[in-house]
């Protein structure tokens, strides 16, 4: 399973907050906390204390890994710090505000009312909070091929392969290795891409160790030579360096080199990220398609996935809800379609394969999550479970929206289709069980979608559409959507 696990640094301002000083104005601080479960909130840092200030700025952000998989909900609390103790139940508490990290970076700047309990606001008094994704999102990708290189086989030639190493710690550490080509003194190697920062820690003048070795293969590998060069010198393509073997230099007075390295392409280039995407203005739209197939049970029976539960809820709802939460935060309006299929609907009971959960085929959009539950249960008692499953009408229907945003140019819209199925239902029903929080069910389900993402936008050359802000580690490197 592939999560989109990153870096993410939120930045915090407040308006308007309410003093708490009789002489001056409050000294505010802000505290992060995660909602961990069960209740309990971890902190995961403080901003610094401004000094009389009702809308401070804090210079001091704050950190925390992003899961696009799983909904992080986080509380923001502003404190009035008076004294020098790091416990805050001595503190003003100035107000409030709950979100989750999902809404902050598909908003990119999130405004939220200060509450000092809920329905009690703090005044005026606002918070604002910005992300930013802390990464070098640069990769050097390579083209490399040798000359006349020393034969090392004694009933053949060589199978020469290269190893590039960076300089760190006092070690040489391994960065990329490439393929092995049999039997070839002039190879030319496959075009590589590596990240800037494994290749050289960000530094274009990082010593970098090259290897070009003769495979064999119980591992004990013959070296041809190596050379020492950095990612700047590699970058003046063409680019030569003559492969050294050191012991053959020291023995032979006469020796040259064991061949020539040939750089014929060193390119360093951005490579977008899903959050780049998302801050970028990527929105993400999802269609549910609910299976109302009679292989799904009778719904009054306890042992069919449609049964309502007396708390009202049965592996329909508890999937919908795992999944939606997490993605309604990347959708601005909130407007879900929602179809049903392999049913008999009224008044004609003709089976249908694509209807609309709330009966309206001009409209079938629910408003948020809650609207999407709200219309299977109405939908429910009034439709025959019947058959055969045919998902193919919404998964065109879903194509044809996905295909016309393409057309358009409209690169901000990626779809997702939910296809609540009995087999899909029941296998995810499987892994909640195993790994216990509903949790892992949207995990699961969504795990891949970052990286599929990526890949279709790199694939058609698309850019984030909204410039992307300077890199907080160095802005002068920043890139230019």
């Amino acid at each position: 399973m592939a999560h989109c696990v990153t870096l993410v640094q939120l930045s915090i301002s407040c308006d308007h907050l309410i003093d708490k000083d009789i002489s001056s104005k409050s000294d505010p601080l802000c505290v992060l906390l995660q909602d961990v479960g069960g209740g309990n909130w971890a902190e995961l840092g403080r901003t610094e204390r401004v000094q009389n200030c009702s809308s401070p700025e804090f210079s001091k952000t704050l950190q925390l890994e992003y899961h696009f998989e799983t909904v992080q909900k986080l509380r923001f609390g502003i404190y009035d710090i008076d004294n020098k103790t790091p416990e805050l139940g001595d503190d003003d508490f100035l107000g409030g505000a709950e979100c989750s990290l999902g809404q902050i970076v598909s908003s990119q700047v999130l405004t939220l009312p200060l509450m000092l309990k809920p329905g009690k606001p703090a005044g005026r008094g606002t918070i604002t909070v910005s992300a930013q994704e802390l990464k070098d999102n640069r990769v050097v990708t390579m083209e490399i091929e040798a000359r006349n290189l020393d034969k090392k086989d004694f009933l053949g030639k060589s199978d020469p392969f290269l190893e590039f190493f960076r300089q760190g710690d006092g070690k040489w550490h391994l960065v990329y290795r490439s393929e092995v080509i049999k039997n070839n003194l002039n190879p030319t190697w496959k075009r590589f891409s590596v990240p800037v920062q494994h290749f050289c820690g960000g530094d274009p003048s990082t010593p970098i160790q090259v290897r070009c070795s003769d495979y064999d293969s119980d591992g004990s590998h013959d070296l041809i030579g190596t050379f020492h060069t950095s990612l700047a010198q590699l970058q003046a393509v063409p680019a030569e360096f003559e492969c050294i073997h050191p012991e053959k230099q020291q023995k032979k007075k006469t020796y040259k080199n064991s061949g020539t390295i040939c750089v014929k392409i060193c390119q360093v280039e951005t490579e977008y990220s899903f959050l780049d995407y998302v801050m970028g203005g990527c929105q993400i739209n999802f269609t549910v398609g609910v299976d109302f197939t009679g292989s799904n049970g009778d719904p009054s029976s306890p042992d069919s996935l449609h049964y309502l539960s007396p708390t009202g809820v049965n592996e329909y709802l508890t999937a919908l809800w795992s999944v939606g939460t997490v993605v309604q935060d990347y959708d601005s309006d909130k407007l879900f379609p929602a179809f049903g299929f392999g049913a008999q609907v009224p008044p004609d009971w003709q089976v249908s394969h694509e209807f609309a959960l709330n009966f309206n085929p001009s409209n079938p959009y629910c408003v948020g999550i809650q609207g999407i539950v709200d219309a299977y249960r109405q939908a429910l008692p009034q439709v025959r479970l019947y058959g055969p499953t045919n998902f193919a009408p919404i998964i065109n229907h879903v194509a044809r929206f996905a295909a016309q945003a393409a057309h358009q140019g409209t690169a901000s819209q990626y779809f997702v289709l939910l296809l609540l199925t009995d087999g899909a239902v029941t296998d995810v029903e499987a892994t909640r069980e195993a790994v216990a929080p509903r949790e892992a069910l949207a995990q699961t389900v969504l795990a891949e979608v970052p990286t599929q993402l990526v890949s279709y936008f790199r694939a058609q050359g698309w850019v984030p559409l909204k410039p992307l802000p300077p890199s907080a580690k160095d802005p002068a490197e920043a890139p230019q959507a």
